[in-house]
């Protein structure tokens, strides 16, 4: 293990996190609040420590990373991004318990977006610009940002790549990663700067559009609203809200096809056609059991239909209302969509559609097998046979995801919290969705938690983000040995 290399590069993503923490400093000066110092002190500790430990790595050997040694960069990054995060909150005293502010920064770089903050409004401008941010950062992915820049280092980026989306479809949209990030980014900028021009048409002042949109397309959820998105009454911004929160659960490559003009491949992609479907059938069978229960009409209750099931889906956690409080029936289809996802390559969390897709096809396929046990049925996803590896890569993912959610909800429980609120709130961390169910469902937060469980469900939100393996293989022997 080339520990000199992985701290070289680590200490450029620490620099880089106490540069990005500043940019809500000309928030607090238009709007006088008083964490301007707080963020300046927090970015100069983060910042000189960065320099300090490249320095004594700088004559790193960058051409020995290999793959053990992109798996432990990225989730270290994740970890290091966290810690130094919480500094603005502690030191200004937003957050004074570094369990909380540790639990709040992972859900943002996570975009998981659940919170332990009750009165979120009386926060400065710096600090909520900060956590918003983490939710943008988060959602295209630390790593993938600084392929754009590592290169200038001398430091290759591919083994960090496949660390960083492990997904079933890495499409690359040019041989060269440092130019897959360059337009994965590009696309990310483009569609964020889309979002905050028709929030803003629609109402919302600069520092609202701006942070909505960050964790808007980055399907994280966090608001610098105490009430949410209900905060706003306005159908035109509701609408904003559903439709970027359903791009951020598409895959970017068809981004990039459609920014090209090229809008073929999302006719042949069984993954996007699967997303929109089940969409779109969730949301009418929400109407459906809904609307005997609430007054409005067809168009607001779809609305509010359509905006929490893409919302779940997409593993936003926007909520403009609250669920629980709907059909009995509502509130438990709500707790399945924690178990979905967005598509691979998309910024959403969760299992993906892609593998339950494979999951399925390949489980309907066994029943032909076994009619016929001679024939060779391959399962195929867009048109190509799946290889036996990738299907059996699903299935250990499925695995352990839902072993996970078991041994964490028994671990909640232990601490003396109720079984629902164990299991939706390990079902939803683990999904990086964020409101859950019972004692952490839409309308609370996750405050009253014994610190040990956000210790556990932190270390859910990590796994969860970085699709199960990252993390994990750290903890097998032979990932240590030479």
């Amino acid at each position: 293990m080339n520990y000199k290399v992985i701290f070289n590069i680590l200490s450029f993503l620490i620099t880089l996190t106490g540069i990005l923490m500043t940019t809500g400093i000309p928030f607090s000066i238009y709007y006088g609040h008083d964490d301007i110092s707080a963020i300046l002190i927090s970015a100069g500790i983060t910042v000189f420590l960065g320099i300090i430990i490249w320095f004594f790595t700088r004559d790193a050997d960058r051409q020995q990373l290999g793959k053990r040694e992109g798996f432990l960069i990225v989730t270290l990054a994740y970890l290091l991004i966290v810690l130094f995060g919480t500094l603005p909150f502690i030191i200004y005293g937003g957050i004074p318990s570094f369990t909380d502010a540790f639990f709040e920064i992972m859900s943002g770089i996570t975009t998981t977006g659940a919170t332990i903050l009750t009165d979120i409004e009386a926060l400065p401008y710096g600090l909520l610009f900060w956590r918003s941010l983490t939710q943008w950062i988060g959602g295209m992915g630390i790593i993938v940002l600084s392929l754009t820049l590592l290169p200038l280092l001398g430091i290759g980026g591919m083994q960090l790549f496949s660390a960083e989306v492990p997904g079933i479809t890495k499409d690359k949209l040019h041989p060269r990663v440092k130019e897959t990030a360059k337009r994965l980014w590009g696309i990310y900028l483009i569609l964020t700067t889309a979002e905050v021009l028709l929030l803003l048409f629609g109402g919302l002042n600069l520092f609202e559009a701006v942070t909505h949109a960050f964790t808007t397309l980055a399907t994280g959820g966090f608001s610098p609203k105490n009430a949410s998105t209900a905060h706003y009454d306005s159908i035109f911004v509701q609408y904003v809200f559903i439709l970027f929160m359903f791009l951020g659960g598409v895959n970017f490559a068809l981004h990039y096809h459609a920014l090209h003009l090229k809008f073929a491949p999302f006719k042949k992609n069984t993954e996007f056609k699967f997303y929109f479907s089940f969409v779109l059938a969730a949301a009418i069978i929400v109407m459906i059991l809904h609307s005997p229960h609430k007054s409005s009409g067809f168009e607001e209750s779809f609305r509010q239909s359509l905006f929490h099931v893409i919302s779940i889906v997409t593993t936003t956690g926007y909520v403009s209302s609250d669920y629980e409080n709907w059909a009995v029936f509502s509130a438990k289809i709500f707790f399945l969509l924690f178990f979905v996802g967005g598509c691979a390559g998309s910024t959403g969390g969760g299992i993906k559609f892609a593998r339950h897709y494979l999951l399925l096809k390949n489980g309907v396929l066994e029943l032909k097998r076994l009619i016929h046990p001679r024939a060779v049925i391959p399962v195929r996803f867009n048109g190509k046979a799946v290889s036996p590896d990738i299907i059996s890569n699903v299935q250990a993912f499925f695995i352990l995801y839902m072993l996970l959610i078991v041994i964490g909800s028994l671990a909640l429980s232990l601490l003396g919290v109720d079984f629902l609120t164990s299991i939706g709130s390990v079902a939803s961390c683990i999904g990086n969705v964020g409101p859950a169910i019972n004692g952490t469902g839409p309308m609370s937060n996750y405050a009253f938690l014994p610190d040990p469980a956000k210790w556990i469900l932190s270390f859910l939100m990590l796994v969860g983000r970085l699709e199960l393996f990252t993390v994990l293989v750290l903890f097998t022997s032979g990932f240590w040995k030479k």
